[in-house]
């Protein structure tokens, strides 16, 4: 039966594109995609804390905005620093640095190693700095305090004189990195108090964990170093969080219990520096503690309230608090379905939703200065727009500040009276407003982006909604050739990656699609993309269908993706092809082996493909897969070991040597057993890469991608088609 579909947008590609006529190179795609072919934007742009206005950097100027006038003034910074360095006796800069606001009138930034203070007075002043092999650098925005690694111990410095926080006392420990293989949206290792006295710090005890050896390619003889990677259903690490005064040097650690293989995340200090917050995780990721410590002593407090569920929790951020109080935070929870902002008291009691309905908020900005209103970014029910939202506290009342469809970032002044509002859209590159937050429909314009590859004969993209198997309605992306004639036949490449928090389609300049994918469609295919069940920002129910069963749901909705291509009379379905990297890799492979689409595909490219969950970490696959002890038939499935003798068509698979995160093992494996089985792949190695082939040899990279895919799928009895 021929599938229902609804177009939600269809981007007539004739007034951005009809007159171009220049081909994108896979180099420039790849190269220039996220700089010079990619929306202008303003850089540095950020709020004057103490006035309403508004900077952004221009080459070596700052420029500062009226928002209600829109009157600027322009300040030669990069001058008017490099004169106050050289008098101290400091190397010029030859860039303006990456500059902060401390107030109306002075800035701090760093430079080489250094921290300075500069105000516009041209006073300079170097506040800390610290050395050059520093790795991990926290700086305290209010005493500039700078806490960072080396070697594996942590550091404080303070004026230039640097204090040893904790040493590493053995191979395997670790101190103020990030833990927990960054999940639970856990990114650095160190948590400064508001004041600055106090460094809360991360110690993970690794020692226990299995160690993997990568290979250095130029020694001799031949060497590997050891990373210590925590297979799924094996020992995991053991994390503590201590607590160092920089007053005193004394340090302690927080009582977290037992059982040793839990995960801390979500570190918050309260406004007063008397507490913490800590998330605690069971290692089973289905039950959640926020429980609160005494700073002082480490001594745990109360648990503040408690999540469960059946199949996972995964907090991702820390307890926000409101300004002036001590007692009040926003917390964000999936509890409802959807990821949702909660008004609490320290004392565990809620108070209030500040956000509800069938949309996730997917961005929190923080709150105005008075500590009445929250200001944040949410999805809507398509999953398509983000809008931004402001809530007041007092009443949970919510207002949508932006207009127009499409993807809304927000930018929010210190007394939360004007909104920075970034915008983009399928048609539109990058437009910014300024607007007050009470009055959002008088907004002015600030900037418009030119339209970066005007001059490129792009193809129409449409974004669609395809019903799924399993109920919802799922987004997708469909990019013609610049030439399209829905009279001819088409090859299709369909790229795909269907895992947790990733989405590929959405209402953003060129319908969020990457330019290499206009590079392969004007070489002659279209190029196709669907979200399926698992992937991100629709809230929990469609995200957690893939519980213990990596790899069904997603290949469900991947082939209702091709059904829907089928029935399109410009489609050939016998040259389709797939491609992608990481969980994308799984899912490719999976299309290629699997019964359920047998024969669909007529060749793919799978990088960096996971091959086995049992092979892959502790802490992504037991929240997806529980363990493998636990659920023997969820693992044994998603296995594509034991799918290789159904492979049909013709395979790549690329894989980084040190690959850190989908160890090399897993192809080097699959590889095997194709040979014992008699399969032939095709395969390539980027030696000494990690997950993602990185810089100037990413151009080689989909270079290959794209020679492999002319000569499986766009060519037909050596003729290329069309």
């Amino acid at each position: 039966m021929k599938i229902a579909l609804r177009l939600l947008f269809l981007s007539l590609a004739a007034p951005l594109f009809l007159a171009a006529q220049k081909t994108i190179s896979m180099s420039d795609a790849i190269l220039k995609g996220r700089t010079a072919l990619a929306p202008e934007n303003l850089r540095q742009l950020q709020w004057i804390p103490d006035a309403s206005r508004f900077s952004y950097a221009d080459a070596s100027r700052l420029l500062r905005m009226d928002p209600l006038s829109l009157a600027t003034d322009t300040v030669d910074l990069l001058s008017s620093i490099n004169i106050a360095l050289e008098n101290t006796g400091a190397k010029p800069l030859q860039a303006l640095p990456t500059l902060s606001w401390l107030d109306n009138n002075s800035l701090w930034f760093q430079a080489e190693g250094h921290i300075f203070t500069y105000s516009l007075d041209g006073t300079l002043s170097r506040k800390n700095w610290f050395p050059a092999d520093a790795k991990n650098t926290d700086i305290h925005e209010k005493t500039f305090k700078a806490a960072y690694t080396r070697d594996e111990g942590l550091w404080v410095n303070i004026g230039g004189k640097e204090l040893g926080v904790a040493q590493s006392e053995k191979d395997g420990i670790v101190y103020g990195e990030s833990v927990h293989r960054q999940e639970f949206g856990i990114y650095k290792g160190t948590f400064w108090s508001p004041s600055g006295r106090y460094l809360a710090f991360y110690r993970m005890d690794e020692s226990m964990v299995t160690q993997y050896p990568v290979y250095i390619l130029d020694s001799m003889p031949a060497q590997a170093r050891q990373l210590r990677y925590p297979y799924a259903g094996a020992t995991s690490h053991h994390v503590t969080l201590g607590v160092y005064d920089t007053q005193t040097g004394a340090k302690w650690y927080l009582d977290t219990g037992e059982p040793a293989e839990q995960y801390l995340t979500n570190i918050a200090w309260t406004p007063d520096d008397k507490y913490i917050l800590v998330a605690v995780v069971n290692r089973g990721q289905n039950h959640l503690w926020l429980r609160q410590y005494d700073a002082a002593t480490g001594a745990p407090l109360r648990t503040l309230f408690e999540e469960s569920s059946e199949k996972w929790v995964e907090p991702e951020h820390p307890a926000e608090f409101v300004p002036g109080q001590n007692n009040l935070f926003v917390w964000q929870s999936e509890r409802d379905g959807f990821n949702h902002l909660y008004l609490y008291e320290l004392s565990g009691k809620l108070i209030r939703p500040l956000s509800s309905g069938n949309s996730p908020v997917t961005e929190f900005y923080g709150f105005s200065a008075d500590g009445q209103t929250c200001f944040y970014q949410m999805a809507d029910a398509s999953g398509l727009n983000r809008h931004l939202w402001a809530a007041n506290l007092k009443t949970g009342a919510a207002t949508r500040l932006s207009q127009d469809d499409g993807l809304h970032t927000g930018l929010f002044s210190k007394a939360g009276d004007w909104v920075l509002d970034a915008h983009t859209s399928q048609q539109t590159p990058n437009n910014i407003y300024a607007y007050p937050a009470r009055k959002p429909a008088d907004r002015k314009i600030v900037f418009i982006s030119k339209n970066p590859v005007a001059e490129y004969a792009l193809g129409q993209t449409k974004l669609l909604a395809i019903p799924s198997p399993g109920g919802p309605t799922l987004n997708a992306r469909l990019i013609l050739p610049p030439d399209f004639d829905a009279a001819r036949k088409y090859p299709v490449l369909v790229y795909l990656y269907n895992g947790p928090h990733v989405q590929l389609v959405a209402n953003a300049w060129l319908g969020n699609a990457e330019l290499w994918m206009h590079r392969m469609a004007q070489q002659g295919c279209i190029v196709f993309s669907i979200d399926g069940r698992g992937s991100a920002h629709r809230g929990y129910a469609f995200e957690s269908a893939i519980h213990r069963r990596l790899g069904d749901a997603e290949m469900e909705d991947q082939l209702a993706g091709v059904r829907y291509l089928k029935n399109q009379p410009f489609i050939d379905s016998t040259r389709l092809g797939v491609f992608g990297w990481s969980y994308g890799g799984f899912m490719a492979t999976s299309l290629m082996t699997r019964p359920e689409a047998a024969g669909t595909f007529k060749c793919a490219v799978a990088g960096g493909p996971v091959i086995d969950w049992r092979m892959y970490e502790i802490m992504y696959t037991e929240r997806y897969m529980d363990t493998p002890q636990e659920n023997p038939e969820g693992y044994e499935s998603s296995s594509l070991f034991n799918y290789v003798d159904k492979l049909q068509g013709r395979l790549l698979m690329i894989h980084g040597s040190s690959d850190d995160v989908v160890l090399w093992q897993h192809s080097l494996r699959y590889i095997r057993e194709c040979v014992k089985k008699g399969k032939q792949i095709d395969y390539f190695v980027y030696p000494e890469h990690l997950h993602n082939v990185r810089g100037k040899d990413r151009v080689h990279l989909f270079e290959k991608i794209e020679q492999f895919f002319q000569e499986n799928l766009l060519r037909s009895n050596g003729v290329k088609t069309p």
